[in-house]
């Protein structure tokens, strides 16, 4: 699972990740316009519920992430509105934890941003199928970020947490494959009927 439980990781990998998380969340608040609240609200949201299905996956069960989307449309928005989102999850449903918020907002948010700035190069070639092609793989990129990140995050916490750590590269894999084409779907549906929300142009002979 992305979420990672308290108690588990140490001090310098709690450490980082609230560093990481205030610094993104600042930046991110800081960029947010006034008429993007609605937007970043809305992917929030989706992004709160996503992560609620479970699948079993072996011994263990994933969810849907969805940062991948949200870092498309959001950039560095996706902090604060990633960050909004898990701690609902930590204190209505006991999902991650309070200590441990800033490590797994830092996994979700900083492959989300990374994502953002991947699917903003392809954008700029006006190329419809280029556009769908770098959202599809946005889509993978970011569940792949972030299962590198909690294994990271766990193997830094110590060598017991190995095993897991490599469980959670495993279990992660059919998710990528679904927010691929999950992603891939949803950006090519915007670009015809609010590209806006995608920060993209509104002209679809744009996308010849």
């Amino acid at each position: 699972m992305a979420h990672i439980p308290d108690g588990v990781l140490s001090a310098p990998v709690l450490a980082t990740g609230v560093a990481v998380t205030l610094a993104g969340c600042a930046i991110g608040l800081k960029s947010l316009d006034h008429d993007r609240i609605p937007q970043t609200a809305v992917l929030s949201a989706t992004f709160f519920v996503a992560s609620l299905v479970h699948f079993p996956v072996g011994p263990t069960s994933v969810h849907l992430i969805l940062n991948g989307l949200v870092g498309v449309a959001l950039g560095w928005a996706a902090f604060p509105a990633i960050l909004v989102a898990l701690l609902l999850q930590a204190v209505l449903f006991g999902f991650g934890g309070l200590v441990v918020l800033g490590v797994n907002v830092m996994n979700m948010a900083a492959p989300a941003l990374v994502c953002h700035f991947l699917f903003r190069l392809a954008a700029r070639r006006d190329s419809r199928r280029v556009t769908i092609a770098a959202a599809g793989a946005a889509g993978a990129i970011g569940v792949l970020l972030t299962a590198l990140m909690v294994a990271a995050s766990l193997a830094f916490s110590g060598k017991e947490f190995i095993g897991a750590a490599k469980l959670t590269l495993f279990a992660h894999l059919p998710v990528m494959a679904i927010e691929c084409v999950f992603t891939a779907a949803v950006v090519s549906l915007l670009m015809r009927v609010k590209p806006e929300f995608l920060g993209l142009r509104s002209t679809e002979a744009a996308y010849a």
